[in-house]
């Protein structure tokens, strides 16, 4: 018997251009009676990385295969070769492609990365072992350049680092600075919200671009509004959608070729209310917005508010009264309904944070 274990030291989730390190250790666990005869001996291990696609076959319309494009191989070496005296410990090192696509469990598509570890036995078919990455992509990375001055060298002299730490550290850095600075521009906006009748509210945001496990803060005031809202909704949703050159003919009854997600939602009563406010968690565990050739996700801010037709509409009873009255409310008001869509941008967050708050498995195992 021989165990084949695979750590990924840093967490399961990175960021698209960053080097994936896993080190894998193979022993052979013997109970105190084995001898040396029963000890076991491995052929060869291979490890590589995959991102598997999958497309809903009611929402999409793919192309038949190219059988002229050749299969991408990895720059890398990527077998393992077993030698006498070694202490059955590998290190595998691999930088994820920067152009490609995030981890993504779309209604649409899916984007899966895991890393496969392919071992045999000598006189035993292979096994497979595999181990679930998360990708994070932040666009414009790949527009830059790795310098090759003093400039990347580490920030202490007593530090020593290869060329490769060197140059995915920067890659890190760089990108928590344009993360950083994209992010962290507050200005107020304002827009009015109106029906066709008149004025509702105004609603009012700081920033419109957002990192994952930010909250999104918004404030409606509704104490200059002409016409009486009665209740509003807000919720941060995604909307993937199929591109057009993808996107399957819908027949009557069909699937639309795009999808709303709500991720999280304020509802709340706001008859005589003149200001409120809300906060919407972005969870770390969502995709960041992305553009493929296939399909794309955007984030957004639905609203949903209930008005009432009548002007002037009072459903509190006077504050005096010249003799003790009973009032009540009326049993029925008209009211009209729309929505209104305010699109936000959602970025990546660093890999380790996300690693910290939403764990997944970074250790596996497996018997051969």
């Amino acid at each position: 018997m021989i165990e084949v274990v695979a750590e990924l030291s840093r967490g399961p989730v990175f960021l698209a251009g960053e080097a994936l390190e896993c080190v894998v250790t193979v022993t052979n666990p013997l109970p105190p009676t084995a001898t040396s005869a029963s000890s076991e001996a491995l052929a060869w291990a291979s490890a590589q990385i995959h991102c598997q696609f999958h497309a809903s076959e009611s929402r999409v319309a793919l192309p038949p295969p190219d059988s002229s494009q050749p299969d991408v191989q990895p720059e890398s070496q990527t077998v393992f070769l077993p030698h006498r005296g070694e202490r059955g410990q590998y290190s595998y090192s691999e930088v994820l492609p920067i152009e490609g696509p995030p981890s993504f469990r779309g209604q649409s598509v899916k984007y899966v990365y895991k890393l496969t570890i392919g071992c045999q036995r000598v006189n035993s078919p292979i096994t497979l072992l595999r181990v679930p990455l998360r990708v994070l992509v932040l666009t414009g990375l790949q527009d830059v350049r790795f310098p090759q001055d003093e400039a990347v060298a580490p920030s202490s002299p007593f530090l020593e680092e290869d060329e490769g730490g060197k140059k995915d550290s920067w890659l890190a850095e760089l990108a928590g600075e344009r993360l950083m600075a994209a992010t962290s521009c507050r200005s107020l906006h304002l827009y009015n919200i109106s029906d066709g009748r008149g004025k509702v509210g105004t609603f009012g945001i700081f920033k419109s671009v957002y990192r994952l496990g930010e909250d999104v803060v918004g404030t409606l005031n509704l104490g200059e509004g002409t016409v009486a809202c009665l209740q509003f909704s807000v919720s941060l949703q995604t909307e993937e959608r199929v591109q057009p050159e993808y996107q399957r003919r819908r027949r009557t009854g069909g699937v639309p070729s795009v999808s709303h997600v709500t991720h999280a939602r304020h509802q709340e009563s706001c008859l005589h209310t003149t200001r409120t406010s809300f906060s919407l968690p972005i969870p770390l565990s969502s995709t960041p917005g992305f553009c493929t050739a296939i399909v794309s996700l955007k984030w957004r801010l639905h609203f949903e508010f209930v008005t009432s037709r009548e002007p002037d509409l009072v459903l509190l009873p006077p504050l005096e009264q010249p003799e003790p009255v009973t009032w009540t409310g009326p049993e029925q008001v008209p009211v009209d309904t729309f929505s209104w869509d305010l699109p936000i941008k959602v970025l990546p967050t660093s890999p380790t944070l996300a690693s910290y708050a939403a764990p997944g498995p970074s250790t596996s195992t497996i018997t051969i």
